[in-house]
C-alpha cells in the first residue's frame, strides 16, 4: 500500500507531544475563574463558541485560545469581570507557553528508523512561534527535510503542500491523531494516511462514523505499529 511513499509527513501536537491535555487543564482553569457566573458546562459551551468563532481571525493555537477566554469572560460576566481575573486568564495562557514538551513513546525511535529510507517533514497548524518552539524544545528537528506550519489542514492545503514538495499525491503519507485534520482531507487528494489516536479529542476535530466508513486508511494504536506496515 505503501510502496511508491517518498515523503512522509507527521502532525506535531498530541502524534509527537502531548498538547491537548494541556487545554483540557486550562479549561478547567478557567471554568473555576468563572464559577460565579455560570455552570462549569455553560462556560465550557460558551468558550466553545467563541473560540470557533474566533478561529478565522486568531487561528489555531494558545494565543486565540486566551483571547477567546477573555472575550468568553467579558460576556458571561456582563462586563463585570474584575481585572484580576484577566490577569488570572492570561496567566493561564502563558503557563501553557511554557509547558515542558513531553515526548509520545517510542516516538525518537520510528523517526529514526524512518529517516533514512524516506524524506520526513513536519505538516502542523497552529502559531508559528509557539510550534518552533516545541520544535526546538523536543530536540526532534533534526529528523525533519522541511517543516510546515499551516494555517488549515484541509484539502486545498495539503494540495499546496504536495505542489511545494514537487511530488504526486501518491507519494506522500500523513502520519496524526486527527481524523479531520490529518486523514480525510489528505485521502480527498489521493494521498495516503495513517491515524494514531490520542487518548482525548478536541470536539471541533471530532468526525462521525459515516464520514469515515468507506476511507481507505490504517488506525495503529500507537506510533511504533505504523513501522511494519512499510
Amino acid at each position: 500500500m505503501y510502496k511508491n511513499i517518498k515523503v512522509i509527513a507527521f502532525d506535531a501536537d498530541d502524534t509527537l507531544w502531548v498538547n491537548e491535555t494541556y487545554f483540557r487543564d486550562a479549561e478547567l482553569e478557567f471554568a473555576k475563574l468563572l464559577a460565579q457566573y455560570e455552570t462549569a458546562n455553560t462556560i465550557n459551551q460558551e468558550l466553545f463558541k467563541t473560540e470557533i468563532r474566533n478561529l478565522q481571525l486568531y487561528g489555531y493555537g494558545i494565543k486565540g485560545f486566551v483571547l477567546s477566554m477573555i472575550e468568553c469572560a467579558l460576556e458571561l460576566s456582563n462586563y463585570s469581570i474584575k481585572p484580576k481575573v484577566i490577569h488570572e486568564i492570561i496567566e493561564i495562557g502563558k503557563q501553557m507557553l511554557n509547558k515542558p514538551i513531553e515526548l509520545l513513546p517510542e516516538i525518537d525511535e520510528v523517526l529514526k528508523t524512518l529517516q533514512p529510507k524516506y524524506k520526513l517533514i513536519l505538516a502542523t497548524k497552529g502559531d508559528l512561534l509557539d510550534q518552533e518552539r516545541k520544535l526546538q524544545k523536543s530536540n526532534l528537528l533534526h529528523y525533519f527535510h522541511h517543516i510546515e506550519v499551516m494555517t488549515d489542514k484541509k484539502a486545498t492545503d495539503y494540495k499546496k503542500l504536495i505542489k511545494h514538495l514537487d511530488i504526486h499525491p501518491s507519494q506522500f503519507l500523513m502520519i496524526g491523531n486527527s481524523l479531520k485534520s490529518d486523514v480525510l482531507p489528505v485521502l480527498e487528494i489521493g494521498a495516503a494516511a495513517i491515524h494514531v489516536p490520542f487518548h482525548t479529542t478536541w470536539i471541533h476535530e471530532e468526525v462521525s462514523e459515516m464520514e469515515t466508513s468507506d476511507k481507505n486508511y490504517h488506525t495503529v494504536l500507537n506510533i511504533k505499529e505504523v513501522l511494519p506496515l512499510f
